[in-house]
């Protein structure tokens, strides 16, 4: 079969990364007449939710004079460019301002092609929405100056721990497949209330998560999410003041081994839930706390503490933990 060309690879755009981000990508509505480009670009950025207050005019006019806003075959345009109905456009947008994360991103391992790094809590994998610039794939990339950089799986925001990036494109589709086919032995290390559990013990049940909704359920029906409780091993005197000290007096605590079989959605905090010893520091489970109470001197308590799987290059074993420190 013949290779595919530049443009027609997944994730293809004729601009490069610039400082850590990718360019975006905006497609003229079906029904719009012919429109300036300079015209087209002030509504796609004045109705973004979340815009930097200095992304005005001027700022847009410096974009054309740069040649930095571009059709898909790669030709910059001009302010004054026509654009037609589902005519593709390239450019780079201007963050909003964010709430800086107060913790390090720590890198565990690195070689020629991957590159494994501590994600803290509060930081999310990839720019989604409000959080772009403050993410592990900006700050990596931006860390590092490898603009290839890209994460081979993802981690909840709230959920700190490990996460594998590679390096260069040639090989991000190998690892990428090897966690989508849940060919990685995950491990995850909780905090919550001490109950004493006889482990291991396979937790079962289903579970749906109505997109809008912040809280996830489980239902009757087919099974589709499993967790296996590994070890339960109560915090020692120093680990558990220590813990107060962010959190305030607190029950017996105990360090929890949870290893997913699956990947749904809020899997672990819910099954931590439903089995009453729900995580320290989730703001969902068991009542959700307002985003603007979020506070990132009290983290969560969940860290994806140990990834382990065959190297789909070399075929060789391959094993991360984290250096826990709760």
């Amino acid at each position: 079969m013949a290779s595919r060309l530049p443009h027609q690879r997944k994730g293809y755009s004729p601009l490069a990364i610039k400082d850590g981000l990718n360019p975006t990508r905006v497609r003229v509505p079906a029904d719009v007449a012919p429109i300036r480009a300079f015209d087209f670009l002030t509504e796609v950025i004045q109705t973004q939710r979340h815009r930097h207050p200095d992304d005005n005019e001027a700022a847009l006019k410096e974009r054309f004079a740069q040649r930095e806003v571009v059709l898909f075959d790669a030709t910059p345009i001009s302010a004054d460019t026509v654009l037609s109905a589902d005519q593709d456009v390239f450019f780079y947008r201007t963050p909003a301002p964010e709430q800086p994360v107060p913790y390090d991103i720590p890198i565990v391992y690195e070689d020629a092609d991957i590159l494994v790094a501590d994600k803290p809590p509060f930081m999310a994998t990839m720019p989604r929405a409000r959080h772009i610039v403050e993410t592990a794939t900006v700050k990596l990339r931006r860390s590092t100056g490898i603009d290839d950089l890209a994460p081979a799986h993802r981690l909840d925001r709230l959920t700190s721990g490990l996460l594998l990036f590679t390096k260069h494109r040639e090989v991000r589709g190998a690892y990428q497949t090897l966690f989508a086919r849940r060919e990685v032995h995950k491990t995850y290390s909780a905090i919550a209330d001490y109950a004493d559990f006889s482990t291991p013990l396979t937790w079962q049940s289903r579970m749906e998560k109505t997109p809008g909704e912040i809280q996830g359920r489980i239902e009757e029906g087919e099974i589709n999410a499993i967790t296996t409780l590994v070890g339960v091993v109560p915090l020692t005197g120093e680990e558990q003041k220590a813990l107060e000290k962010i959190h305030g007096e607190q029950s017996a605590l105990a360090r929890y081994t949870l290893a997913p079989e699956t990947g749904k959605t809020h899997q672990l905090r819910l099954h931590m839930w439903a089995a009453g010893v729900p995580i320290l520091g989730d703001p969902v489970y068991p009542i959700i706390y307002p985003v603007d109470a979020e506070d990132m001197n009290i983290p969560m308590h969940l860290t994806a503490a140990g990834l382990e799987f065959i190297d789909p290059l070399s075929g060789k074993p391959r094993e991360f933990h984290t250096t826990l420190s709760f």
